[in-house]
């Protein structure tokens, strides 16, 4: 998934501005352009990796996986905050990820894990090979691990990820971002750990060994 821009761009931005304000009373489903409720789910297009905004009706539709022929997934709203999972400052070193937050996902059309981080930019995608990373149990496309060092690990909606991104990208000020955008930050995660349930994560992964 390249970085965002353009359409991707407006949509990072709904998903940032969702739980920083009320949604707007025209956003309206993406598929039958009814009037959305704030709380709403989302669809994902697994060829172009677009998110799109989902009434309930709509929803209920793609509820199973080989609903729309596999060009979209319902992106799930359970939330996990995952006890047990370390990875150590070696194997973090390895994926040269030059911030501290990441996410990973299953893509099914590459069919390996991704990685990417959070940028002023948008999404940037850490290109080194994940091969220890590749037993993660993660549901193609629609889920994610989501990696705060200084905070935890969740498995997350992939749209959460994109939240967090969108975050970063509309707040972001300066050289260092500013005190507006690590506030912001603060509260997704007190808003996510809210919602997560704790679960011991259990893995045979090379990733998940210290």
């Amino acid at each position: 998934m390249p970085p965002a821009h353009g359409g991707r761009v407006s949509k990072l931005r709904q998903l940032a501005a969702r739980r920083e304000a009320p949604a707007p009373a025209e956003e309206r489903c993406d598929l039958c352009g009814v009037a959305l409720e704030p709380e709403h789910r989302h669809l994902l297009d697994v060829s172009t990796r677009e998110i799109s905004c989902s009434c309930r009706a709509c929803s209920l539709l793609f509820d199973r996986r080989e609903a729309g022929g596999g060009h979209y997934r319902l992106i799930g709203d359970r939330r996990n905050r995952l006890v047990g999972f370390e990875i150590t400052d070696a194997e973090w070193d390895e994926l040269r990820i030059p911030v501290e937050m990441a996410f990973f996902f299953r893509d099914s059309v590459a069919e390996r894990i991704r990685a990417y981080y959070p940028s002023p930019m948008g999404p940037t995608e850490s290109l080194l090979g994940l091969d220890a990373w590749q037993e993660l149990d993660l549901e193609p496309d629609v889920q994610a691990l989501l990696v705060d060092r200084s905070r935890g690990c969740w498995l997350v909606p992939i749209d959460d990820c994109y939240r967090l991104v969108g975050l970063i990208r509309t707040h972001w000020r300066g050289f260092t971002g500013g005190g507006e955008v690590w506030e912001a930050i603060d509260r997704f995660f007190a808003d996510l750990n809210r919602r997560a349930k704790e679960t011991t994560w259990r893995s045979s992964s090379a990733a998940s060994r210290t």
